[in-house]
């Protein structure tokens, strides 16, 4: 599986890595994309499945960090 670590950035630039980082996989492979809570965790699993890939988990690790796992369509 693939990390991305997007707890530093802020929107849009949040869901602008997420998606760059789906560009260069195959369908059915999946990423643990870990963010912020507030705008990132509304807006990156939001936009990711408008695009059209998969959402298989949503889970809060610590403190504001939650974890998405997307599998790419």
């Amino acid at each position: 599986m693939e990390f991305l670590d997007i707890t530093r950035e802020h929107c849009p630039m949040t869901f602008v890595k997420t998606k760059l980082r789906l560009s260069k996989m195959k369908p059915g492979e999946r990423v643990e994309i870990y963010l912020t809570e507030g705008e990132p965790l509304d807006n990156v699993p939001k936009s990711v499945a408008e695009q059209g890939d998969k959402i298989i988990e949503v889970a809060h690790l610590e403190k504001n960090i939650h974890k998405v796992v997307v599998e790419k369509c």
